[in-house]
């Protein structure tokens, strides 16, 4: 497609390499920066209290005036999350379809960001002309309408980024994927295809959504109660499949849960959602209808299901609570390292009382292709490069293998380290320097102030507690004025162990009355002293090692 001759191209991924989520790849092609997608992570389990991660930022912001436009593929928090962060760093327009632009203004205005953006709409036929490039569409089969993989030509040849795809033969008119262009694209040459690695692991081909479809309607039948469907806030197709079943069954749907109201209401606006008005009923009218009428519809608080179906068992949600004879669908796969916390859910649920269908029977597939769709997608593409991306490294591996069943070869596929940037140069893959690329932690309204320090003194606590040790001098005397008081808090219960809180008390005033009977003293010397040998005391008796803070003061 592209006349101009490039000099020089590369492409560097932020995310998305060696991890599930947090996707951001560049292509650099001379001197100008294109990002594609911007997404989030949510915290691994030992990131005690950050309430997202994003990728780093450092090397767009050290070069923002070189980065002229932001392409997202599709409105999933892992591909569009990290956008406000990335927009306070660059100033460039946004391209994406309608409905990603519509739910990533939305997480915008969620994440307070007040900036001015340019957005532009694109769909699988747009071309957008750049001084450098042009920047074509595909549309793909995902689980959320208006997904596209997107092309960079340049030169030497297409670079393709396929975003999350697999290939679904009943696929219905939102979804279906242009299985013709992509070989179109195949025929014109791609220099380099990036194609997601979810299911690389996953022999042959993705269950259909018909199955879920047909599997979600007899579920729907067949249960004597309330109807508790539990999904991602942004699966609009398995949303759609259970408003589908509730409208079969004739039950009413109750929506709940923040973000699956905003996004079912976006979906619903822009049309990517087919549900009659009738349908809907507020939560509140819930006990008007008998149970056998009823349907809810939730999220949680960070659109998935899980703690918020842990809160109903308990008993303890605000709006609808499990009782005994509901049917709870969990049409959802845990995220990450969340697996045991769904199985203590579903434990949950059944003490409540409730009947939970979850992995026994098709009511969630993957939303991403397996094994023979992946090789569907290089044999389409055809390409001279691969690099499989958004997948932990296993899976990024397992990927490599497809690829060359599929017959390319060693010397043409290359698995990155996240930030190394990978240069294309007289019709050859060569390695390049690394740019910075760890993990941003956000933590409230704090972008990046939580590092490892932080992290490290929050699993102390949480391991051994902390001791605070107050005492006040007199300036003059040089004398203890008060105390020492030892303050406990998740080390031990302080009622049932006197004698250790009497012999540290000791131990601290001993300290003190001997540093203070010096001529001279320093006040880090006294503190240090107090940790260490309250340390080895408290080691000695409990085997724990709690944080310790002394607090000296002075009247």
């Amino acid at each position: 497609m592209t006349k101009r001759k490039n000099n020089s191209i590369k492409v560097v991924a932020l995310g998305g390499i060696g991890e599930i989520g947090k996707n951001m790849y560049l292509v650099e092609v001379d001197k100008d920066i294109f990002v594609i997608d911007a997404g989030l992570m949510f915290p691994e389990e030992e990131m005690l209290g950050i309430d997202i991660v994003i990728p780093d930022l450092t090397y767009l912001k050290e070069n923002k005036e070189r980065v002229k436009a932001i392409f997202l593929t599709h409105g999933h928090e892992d591909h569009i999350g990290a956008l406000s962060y990335l927009l306070r760093q660059v100033d460039v327009p946004v391209y994406g379809t309608k409905l990603t632009l519509a739910l990533a203004q939305a997480k915008l205005r969620e994440q307070d960001y007040n900036g001015k953006t340019n957005f532009f709409e694109v769909d699988s036929d747009s071309v957008i002309e750049m001084a450098s490039v042009e920047v074509s569409f595909f549309r793909t089969n995902h689980s959320i309408p208006d997904s596209v993989g997107v092309c960079v030509h340049t030169s030497e040849g297409i670079i393709v980024y396929t975003g999350d795809f697999k290939f679904d033969q009943a696929a219905t008119k939102l979804y279906k994927p242009e299985i013709g262009k992509m070989a179109a694209i195949g025929e014109k040459g791609v220099l380099c295809l990036m194609s997601d690695s979810t299911e690389a692991e996953k022999p042959g081909y993705t269950t259909s959504e018909a199955i879920v479809e047909r599997e979600m309607s007899n579920a729907f039948y067949n249960a004597p109660g309330r109807i508790i469907a539990a999904c991602f806030a942004s699966d609009i197709n398995r949303i759609q499949h259970i408003f589908d079943a509730a409208k079969e069954s004739r039950r009413k749907v109750a929506v709940v849960g923040k973000s699956l109201e905003r996004i079912y209401h976006i979906a619903l606006d822009l049309g990517y959602l087919e549900v009659d008005e009738d349908l809907i009923i507020p939560i509140t009218e819930i006990n008007e209808y008998n149970d056998k009428e009823i349907c809810v519809l939730m999220t949680g608080s960070q659109g998935e299901p899980i703690e918020g179906l842990q809160k109903m068992a308990k008993q303890t949600a605000k709006l609808v609570n499990i009782q005994p004879g509901d049917t709870v669908l969990i049409a959802a796969s845990p995220l990450r390292g969340s697996e045991v916390y769904l199985y203590k859910t579903v434990d949950m649920l059944f003490r409540a009382g409730a009947n939970v269908i979850s992995g026994k029977r098709t009511i969630h597939v993957s939303s991403h292709g397996s094994q023979e769709e992946l090789k569907f997608m290089i044999n389409l593409m055809n390409p001279k490069f691969f690099i499989p991306v958004h997948g932990e490294y296993r899976m990024l591996k397992a990927h490599r293998k497809l690829a060359i069943e599929c017959g390319l070869t060693n010397e043409q596929i290359y698995i990155p380290d996240r930030g190394e940037m990978i240069e294309f140069k007289d019709g050859k893959l060569a390695p390049g320097s690394k740019v910075p690329s760890g993990n941003i932690l956000i933590d409230g309204i704090g972008v990046g102030d939580v590092g490892n320090i932080v992290l490290r003194d929050r699993r102390l606590l949480s391991q051994d507690g902390i001791l605070i040790v107050v005492v006040t001098l007199t300036k003059q005397e040089k004398k203890i004025a008060s105390g020492p008081e030892i303050i406990s808090r998740g080390f031990v219960y302080v009622r049932e162990s006197e004698k250790l809180m009497d012999d540290s008390t000791k131990l601290v005033r001993d300290i003190v009355e001997r540093n203070i009977a010096k001529e001279s003293f320093e006040w880090a010397s006294l503190k240090q002293e107090i940790r260490d040998e309250l340390n080895r005391n408290l080691y000695e008796k409990t085997k724990r090692r709690p944080m310790i803070l002394p607090i000296i003061m002075e009247v």
